[in-house]
């Protein structure tokens, strides 16, 4: 049996308005310029510009009368409008300030084992394999695909039948070109390749003994049972290893790494300035979060001219609501570039006034521990709108240019009771790691005992974590001789 019943939900769904600041807000300032040239492209009722301070009341009076007397709703051709025109960083696609950069010359990995191609002595057919083999390195250096996996793409694709004796004598070939230790399998082949061409360039002493290493002892190596290798090679003296494992160590473990094709001159252009005027802190945005727009005169002329014209036509009446959307659609876009500005200073000044003592000294030390509430606490804001400000936006102080999520971190207890920055322990913790014998590097056990001792409530837990933060390894992988 169906039953009719009537029932009320409350709902919140963000508007137009708000989708649109939203997305601004987390723009950083380098990709800011090119939002506003995406939006002046679709948008001719917005222009470059200072405001003009005169205003008509006729249009004013206007608008008035067109929106109580006829049936043309802004939200009706703006619901369910997600302003898709307004990219987000990581789309993909490079911005204008990016276009204008100089930019270092450079090629794919690809192009540049292709070109050294080109000099071997291969027939046609050995020729496709070889560029089926260079498409299959990776942007690292590395071929992970199975050879027969290979051999059945060409097959395929190609109709060209081969074995893997034939793709490893042609790979070989590859594996002899520049930069050293391209085309390897894993990292003990990569190693030893580039060890091969020091070998074949008249280097002897430890690069053969780095040989006999990787080649018979690798698991050894990677667990740092230097005495297991010392006993099983004979040496007389842990120098021989030592000189060993430093030519090892030197060698490039991601040959391909200087060839990757997205390689690119970095610039950060920070959001922020902050200046110390004798002990003053002052605060600006970065000029180019403050772009001269207006809105189109001659748009508003449109409008202005219906009043004075007949209402009841129809292909007017479109027109009409065409304008007045892109009208809409500018001020809302100016209205959402002032209070991005508002937002990222109210924010910024709200974690200086937090962080007072550390932006007047640079002193890591003087960090508090501060977490995201506490600033949106400050500025009456919603957790996620700081959460977009402190992800994207960077901050140039007299100390460097940092990014505003380094000033967020949480709290650690003292003896005394007093919280302390988590980074404050970091610092601690990475000053006795440094100053450890590398002989006998510090277990993580001993380091929370020595953190203990300086009065750092803390479990051996966190040291662990904290140390992984760091990309610090463990005790027996930072042993030396």
């Amino acid at each position: 049996m169906q039953k009719l019943s009537l029932s009320q939900t409350l709902s919140q769904k963000l508007s137009p308005q708000q989708i649109q600041f939203i997305k601004l807000l987390q723009v950083p300032t380098a990709e800011l310029e090119s939002r506003i040239e995406e939006e002046l492209e679709i948008n001719p009722a917005l222009e470059e510009g200072r405001e003009e301070e005169e205003k008509t009341d006729n249009n004013d009076d206007f608008e008035d009368d067109y929106n109580e007397k006829d049936d043309i709703d802004v939200d009706d051709y703006l619901r369910d409008d997600e302003f898709g025109g307004y990219k987000m960083q990581g789309d993909g696609n490079y911005n204008e300030d990016e276009k204008n950069m100089p930019l270092p010359m450079t090629t794919t990995l690809t192009e540049q084992l292709l070109d050294q191609l080109g000099y071997l002595r291969l027939d046609e057919r050995e020729h496709t394999v070889a560029m089926q083999l260079i498409g299959s390195i990776e942007s690292d250096g590395y071929i992970r695909r199975e050879l027969d996996a290979i051999a059945n793409d060409l097959a395929f694709s190609q109709n060209i039948r081969t074995d893997e004796e034939e793709l490893e004598r042609i790979l070989r070939m590859i594996q002899e070109f520049d930069p050293p230790g391209i085309g390897a399998r894993n990292l003990q082949e990569c190693l030893l390749l580039q060890l091969y061409r020091k070998r074949d360039a008249g280097q002897n002493g430890p690069v053969e003994v780095a040989i006999t290493i990787l080649e018979d002892h690798f698991e050894e190596f990677t667990k740092k049972h230097y005495k297991k290798i010392i006993k099983r090679l004979n040496m007389e003296s842990e120098e021989e290893l030592k000189e060993a494992i430093d030519t090892i160590v030197r060698l490039n473990p991601k040959p391909g790494g200087v060839g990757n094709s997205l390689a690119r001159t970095q610039y950060l252009m920070p959001d922020f300035i902050l200046t110390n005027d004798n002990g003053k802190l002052e605060l600006s945005l970065n000029s180019r979060n403050a772009p001269d727009l207006r809105i189109s005169r001659s748009y508003s002329e449109m409008l202005d001219s219906y009043d004075k014209s007949n209402k009841k036509d129809k292909k007017l009446k479109e027109t009409v609501s065409f304008v007045k959307q892109k009208l809409d659609a500018a001020k809302w876009f100016i209205d959402a570039i002032k209070q991005r500005q508002l937002t990222l200073l109210h924010t910024m000044q709200a974690i200086i006034d937090y962080q007072y003592d550390y932006f007047l000294t640079g002193d890591e030390s003087k960090l508090r521990p501060m977490i995201l509430k506490d600033i949106a606490d400050r500025i009456g804001m919603d957790i996620s709108t700081v959460s977009r400000v402190a992800n994207s936006k960077s901050v140039q102080t007299e100390f460097g240019i940092y990014p505003l999520k380094y000033f967020f971190s949480e709290g650690i207890s003292t003896d005394q009771g007093e919280d302390v920055s988590s980074r404050e322990v970091k610092n601690a913790l990475k000053e006795m790691i440094d100053n450890e014998s590398k002989r006998k590097p510090l277990s993580d056990e001993k380091l929370e005992k020595m953190l203990n001792e300086r009065g750092y409530q803390i479990a051996r837990r966190t040291v662990a974590k904290y140390r992984e933060q760091m990309n610090i390894p463990v005790a027996r992988l930072r042993k030396e001789l």
